[in-house]
């Protein structure tokens, strides 16, 4: 699923009103009756019908017409209310093209209120290669059903909170800048992922570097989770940046030793040599 942002500079204020209905009727309905959308949007029905036609059309919505008459809000949809949010804050101005895909996330390239170069990580939790997260991850705790776009705020939530304290310790680790249901915005780590370097300088170093990370997470009493080349970072000078935690869980935690550095399968991220943002601004 690829951020499109073309159609953002398009969408009216009545679109966006009618998608903040649809998303808070999606709390208690799986599929959002089209009367409580009228009444949550405040929009005459003639205008609330034509407008959900014209977000399926984008498929920023979906309708099940079949055992239900409901609606129902699509990653894209999800996408462009955060989107939209993060842009009122002035939070980001641009976004660019995917930076790379991952078995849980998509990260864009984005340009910040200065003009400066940051990382936008959409969580894209439901897809078929990871289903399984609903056993492997603790998001839903108590809670027996959840939706995937409610899972994936749970996941942006966490992990910006914990790359926040990550960050306050001084470990290294991408900055936080903001968060917005599934969205997350952190500081571009000019590095090269673990998994695309053939050959190190000083393969020793770097090796002493990664196990006294390893044992400095423990101290601070977490474990990582996905501790592999897909999830390390190194940048000119074999500095190491560690990303990606919403897999963290306190070494108390029944897994916690169950947590290898082995990766779970899904398609690693891609790099991109040159990181100019592009496409059109979000503002």
């Amino acid at each position: 699923m690829k951020l499109d942002v073309t159609m953002f500079r398009y969408i009216t204020k009545e679109e966006f009103r009618v998608l903040t209905a649809v998303e808070m009727g999606m709390r208690n309905h799986e599929h959002v009756p089209a009367p409580l959308i009228e009444n949550i949007s405040k929009l005459s029905r003639s205008l609330c019908y034509k407008t959900l036609q014209t977000l399926l059309r984008n498929k920023l919505v979906g309708h099940d017409g079949q055992s239900y008459d409901g609606w129902r809000l699509t990653y894209h949809g999800y996408d462009f209310l955060a989107l939209r949010a993060l842009a009122a804050r002035g939070t980001i101005t641009a976004v660019g093209r995917r930076l790379g895909v991952g078995k849980e996330s998509d990260v864009h390239y984005a340009q910040g209120p200065d003009g400066e170069l940051v990382a936008l990580k959409l969580h894209r939790l439901g897809r078929i290669s990871f289903r399984a997260i609903k056993e492997k991850r603790d998001y839903l705790r108590h809670r027996v059903h959840a939706s995937w776009m409610y899972m994936a705020k749970l996941a942006a939530a966490k992990e910006f909170a914990y790359m926040k304290a990550l960050k306050d310790e001084g470990f290294p680790v991408p900055s936080p800048i903001d968060q917005n249901r599934h969205v997350v915005v952190m500081s571009f780590v000019h590095a090269t992922p673990l998994f695309q370097i053939r050959s190190l300088q000083h393969p020793h170093q770097v090796l002493e570097r990664l196990m006294r990370l390893v044992v400095r997470l423990l101290r601070a009493g977490i474990v990582h989770g996905d501790f592999n080349e897909f999830n390390l970072m190194l940048d000119q000078d074999e500095k190491i940046t560690l990303i990606d935690f919403p897999q963290i869980v306190y070494n108390n935690h029944p897994n916690a030793e169950d947590e290898d550095a082995t990766p779970k399968g899904g398609t690693p991220r891609k790099s991109t040599p040159t990181p100019e943002v592009e496409g059109p601004a979000v503002g």
